[in-house]
């Protein structure tokens, strides 16, 4: 069953808007997919300027987790195989084509969220049928990492998460959820 790539802009949207300055501080962008952005970003990009600000959130957030933690071998929410990302970005290419049906979503994060992440990510109803198994999200023994138990299947659910991993860390306390995957 191929990807559904909706569903993992979706989690890459909230984690990033999540981990911004004006919320868990993880990565050095304050607001950009927030209210911030939506009134200044809109001058440059008048049509395309949800999509420009998550890309450059996109950006820091994966640059940010490699410097964190960059586990070889692995994928993280940032870090997908090349043909997920290959297939992400012609994608992305659509979305721009048709960025209107997606302006609800950037409307709803827009907000600065707070308190916890799985939560967040509940309300955005990006948790589906897998949040009984956050429970099992520990941090590896270094306090970096994030793993996820056994050998992912790179599906929904091990997207899913990828991202719920993230709330493992707190404020100013970035941790990166990581997966081995079945080859």
């Amino acid at each position: 069953m191929p990807l559904d790539l909706d569903h993992l802009l979706r989690l890459r949207l909230a984690v990033a808007r999540f981990g911004e300055m004006d919320a868990a501080q993880w990565w050095n962008t304050k607001g950009v997919l927030g209210r911030l952005g939506a009134m200044a970003w809109p001058r440059n990009f008048p049509r395309t300027h949800a999509f420009a600000r998550a890309r450059t959130v996109f950006t820091v957030a994966r640059a940010r987790c490699d410097e964190v933690f960059n586990p070889p071998g692995c994928i993280t929410l940032w870090k997908l195989p090349t043909e997920v990302e290959d297939a992400f970005e012609t994608r992305w290419q659509e979305w721009l084509d048709e960025p209107a049906p997606w302006l609800p979503f950037f409307d709803r994060i827009n907000a600065a969220p707070t308190g916890e992440l799985i939560p967040y990510l509940t309300d955005l109803g990006l948790t589906g049928a897998h949040a009984d198994r956050f429970g099992t999200l520990r941090r590896s023994p270094d306090g970096r990492g994030v793993p996820l138990p056994g050998v992912a299947t790179l599906d929904e659910a091990s997207l899913t998460l990828l991202a719920a991993g993230f709330g493992r860390g707190g404020p100013r306390d970035l941790v990166v959820p990581y997966a081995r995957v079945d080859e």
